[in-house]
Parts: C-alpha cells; structure tokens; sequence
C-alpha cells in the first residue's frame, strides 16, 4: 500500500467522518472505498451538452506574441523567468 496526503473542505471531511463512524470504518477506509468505486470500470457519465463542460474556456488568457501558448509554454515560461532574474 501506498501513503499519501489528501486535503479536504471542512464538509467533504466531516462527511467522511460521519460515513466513517456510521460504517464503523476508518476514514481512510471509507477514501479507499469511494476512490476505488470512482476508478472501477463500468459505465460512466458521458457529456452531451456544451452546458455540462463547466470549465471549457475558464482559462482564457491574453496570448501574446508567444500565441499559442498551449504550444509554446516553455519558451514563455522561460521568458518570464528571466525576465524576474534581472529585475533589479
């Protein structure tokens, strides 16, 4: 098994917790649980409606002259980064 840490909002987490204590479980059996059914293979929702994809175009972002930047993430990084390191 494998160790990891996961941050969660006090409501996610004292949902698990009352999950956990209904079960008599630990919470990170309850994670467990619930990640393994999240991953299982089987049928899923799928998006059928420009609605339901939330977070298309959520990220929008001036380009530059390094446009497309989803391409050309690298050199604009790069950019950046040098242009912080001789700031005086």
């Amino acid at each position: 098994m494998k160790r990891t840490l996961i941050q969660f909002d006090e409501d996610t987490y004292q949902k698990l917790r009352n999950r956990a204590f209904e079960q008599e479980k630990s919470i990170s059996s309850v994670v467990r649980e619930l990640v393994a059914k999240g991953l299982a293979p089987g049928k899923r929702k799928k998006f059928t409606r420009v609605e339901q994809f939330l977070s298309v175009g959520a990220g929008r972002s001036k380009q530059g002259r390094l446009s497309p930047v989803s391409e050309r993430h690298d050199e604009a990084l790069a950019e950046i980064l040098y242009a912080d390191a001789h700031k005086k």
